[in-house]
C-alpha cells in the first residue's frame, strides 16, 4: 500500500532535497582541484537554490493557476526518490559524479511525476520545467563523469 503524504508535506521534502543537493554540490565545489568540474558544482547550487525557491513559492501560496490544495493528499511512493547513497570521504571522483547523477535522476523523475499530478496551468509548467532543468544537471554530471572515468590519452 502506497504511503499517504499531503502537498504541504511533499513540497516541505522537496525544499528540503534541493537544500540538501545545495549543501552537496557546494561541498563538492570546494574539494574539486579542476577548474571545469568545481564551475559545474558552482552552476548546480545557484540552479538548485533557484528550484528551492520556486518550491518556497508554491508552498506559501504564491502561484494560484493550477495549484492543488495545501492538505490535498496524494497517493504517491515518495521514498523510491528520497533514498540516496551516502557520501563516503574515500569516494573516486567518478563515483561522486555517478553520485550526483542518479541524485538529479531522482530529483527529475519525482517533479516529472509530481506534475502530473496537476491540472493543466501555472503549477504543471513549473514542475515540468524544474524536471526538464534537473535531466539537464544530470547530462552535465554525466558528461563530467565520462571525462573522469574514461580520460583521453595523448594517443587520442
Amino acid at each position: 500500500m502506497a504511503t499517504q503524504f499531503t502537498l504541504h508535506e511533499i513540497l516541505e521534502k522537496a525544499i528540503e532535497r534541493e537544500i540538501e543537493s545545495q549543501l552537496l554540490y557546494r561541498d563538492l565545489s570546494q574539494k574539486m582541484k579542476d577548474p571545469a568540474a568545481r564551475d559545474a558544482f558552482q552552476e548546480l547550487v545557484r540552479q538548485e537554490e533557484g528550484h528551492q525557491n520556486l518550491l518556497e513559492k508554491y508552498l506559501r501560496g504564491e502561484l494560484k493557476e493550477g495549484a492543488l490544495g495545501r492538505r490535498h493528499v496524494l497517493n504517491y511512493k515518495i521514498a523510491e526518490h528520497l533514498d540516496q547513497p551516502e557520501l563516503s570521504p574515500d569516494m573516486e571522483l567518478k563515483d561522486v559524479f555517478l553520485l550526483a547523477a542518479n541524485r538529479e535522476k531522482a530529483s527529475h523523475e519525482f517533479y516529472l511525476s509530481f506534475s502530473r499530478l496537476h491540472p493543466p496551468g501555472e503549477v504543471k509548467k513549473l514542475l515540468e520545467e524544474l524536471a526538464s532543468q534537473e535531466l539537464a544537471h544530470k547530462q552535465r554530471v554525466e558528461f563530467l563523469y565520462t571525462e573522469v572515468a574514461f580520460p583521453q590519452t595523448a594517443g587520442g
